[in-house]
């Protein structure tokens, strides 16, 4: 069982799809940076000071008890959080598509770069050249 595991995991395929993996994982990081760092909060300026992070919709707020100590946690929706990964998405989704994109037409120009075998004889030749040898016997 070993050796067979040992064999799935050295397949190329295997391999690709663990580094993309990887590099999947560091990108959405990338990505939910630029989103929350730099794109939210020019937005959360320009509708007037509105942090995305804090947008919630509370459906019970916290009870403290009389040391104001929490005894139950509020319950809210937190909206401003599921657009922020919605936008995430968004970026994720079209630097995926142009990837895509590019790649296509890499492809598409390398399948039409690649030059047509050449033509072998007609019928005609053929013929011509059977007719030529027994000409010659």
């Amino acid at each position: 069982m070993f050796k067979e595991f040992k064999a799935f995991i050295m397949k190329g395929n295997v391999l690709d799809l663990a580094v993309a993996v990887i590099i999947a994982g560091a990108f959405g990081l990338i990505v939910s940076s630029f989103t929350n760092d730099i794109i939210m909060p020019p937005i959360g300026l320009a509708m007037g000071g509105v942090d995305f992070t804090e947008l919630e919709m509370v459906l019970q707020p916290e009870v403290t008890d009389a040391a104001g100590e929490v005894t139950q946690a509020k319950v809210a929706i937190r909206y401003g959080k599921f657009i922020q990964t919605v936008i995430d998405f968004l970026i994720i989704a079209f630097v995926i598509f142009m990837i895509v994109r590019t790649y296509n037409k890499m492809t598409e120009k390398a399948e039409e770069e690649a030059p047509a075998p050449p033509p072998g004889p007609t019928t005609e030749d053929l013929l011509a050249e059977i007719r030529d040898l027994l000409a010659k016997q």
